[in-house]
């Protein structure tokens, strides 16, 4: 393989490491669904939808495009409008430090999940 497919390749196992992670993001009273998309020209995005009982959707996810000379990882959490995790955004020359941020930022993402959302609930049951 060529150093292009090894690249390719390696943005594919990414890929689905990230959405393994995210699609294990689970809870009881949530429904909650799993997305990956590509965007262009040259991005994609996995991540996990919550539904809150009040209607509120809550997004984990991670994305990661190539743009100009560069490979730019984003993550976060958000509520509707209200960001809850905002990772800063981080800008790599080679492919293979923007996977490895990419994996960071799934972990990152995904860490605090279960406490996000607790937190979410007890707010909904003290109002």
């Amino acid at each position: 393989m060529d150093s292009e497919s090894l690249a390719a390749a390696g943005l594919l196992a990414a890929l689905g490491r990230a959405s393994e992670i995210l699609a294990e993001l689970r809870h009881p009273f949530v429904r909650s669904e799993r997305f990956s998309y590509f965007f262009p020209p040259a991005g994609a995005r996995v991540g996990a939808l919550f539904m809150l009982p009040d209607g509120r959707e809550v997004r984990f996810e991670v994305s990661i495009v190539a743009a100009g000379n560069a490979f730019h990882v984003e993550g976060g959490i958000t509520a509707e409008a209200e960001t809850l995790l905002d990772l800063p955004r981080k800008s790599v020359p080679g492919i293979h430090d923007g996977l490895a941020v990419f994996d960071d930022y799934a972990g990152e993402v995904a860490a605090p999940a279960a406490r996000v959302i607790e937190q979410l609930l007890e707010e909904l049951s003290d109002s």
